[in-house]
């Protein structure tokens, strides 16, 4: 495959999808043929899905029902857009790819890690990201942000600090594990200073022309 694959990882409300989409913006500003996409979502069937996973009604879900609906969903984009983007020499920007089932269903959930891996390998055909962007902040700012943004919290955002706080931990040691292909930033600061912070990595350790 010819394109790049990027994408934007870390709890909710660390700014991700924000950052993902000023980087789609900037990226077709300088005349880079590239494409935005949401997970679970991005496409018809996995859109049907991530209603139903995010939706609070569901709360009697079960933990092994969760990791196959966005295991499933994540097949399918992978199989519907993804693969076909990359090999069209597309750059894709992901927001959350199968690091988010391993920090939130694997650490979160505490779902046996060897089982995540190999749902996510079969999944996805052992397709990853070359660049993973995790944005880290601590649950206190996620809760600010979430208090003033006055959003209506989902199913997964329902659940409590312990449970992110895995999450949050259990992300950290994935990009600990993997530094070639994760960049951690700080997500505290104002949107627009890790924006440049980004496109500064990209510059510099990919050499993007951004």
């Amino acid at each position: 495959m010819s394109g790049i694959f990027i994408s934007f990882e870390g709890i909710d409300f660390s700014g991700k999808s924000e950052q993902a989409r000023r980087l789609f913006e900037t990226l077709r500003g300088a005349g880079h043929d590239a494409e935005l996409l949401r997970e679970p979502g991005g496409v018809e069937i996995a859109e049907a899905i991530r209603h139903i996973l995010l939706d609070a009604k569901h709360g009697r879900m079960t933990d092994r029902t969760e990791i196959l609906l966005y295991s499933a969903a994540r097949a399918q984009i992978t199989n519907e857009k993804i693969q076909p983007l990359l090999a069209a020499g597309k750059i894709i920007i992901a927001d959350r790819f199968v690091d988010s089932t391993t920090a939130y269903q694997g650490y979160g959930r505490q779902i046996d890690l060897d089982f995540v891996r190999q749902v996510n390998h079969f999944a996805t055909e052992g397709m990853l990201p070359v660049i993973t962007f995790l944005l880290d902040i601590p649950l206190a700012v996620a809760e600010q942000r979430q208090q003033q943004s006055g959003k209506v919290v989902d199913r997964l955002e329902r659940e409590d600090r312990h449970f992110h706080e895995r999450v949050r931990q259990g992300y950290l040691q994935l990009a600990q594990a993997e530094p070639a292909r994760f960049v951690v930033l700080d997500g505290t600061p104002a949107v627009a200073v890790v924006a440049q912070q980004i496109n500064a990595t990209l510059r510099q350790r990919w050499g993007f022309k951004i």
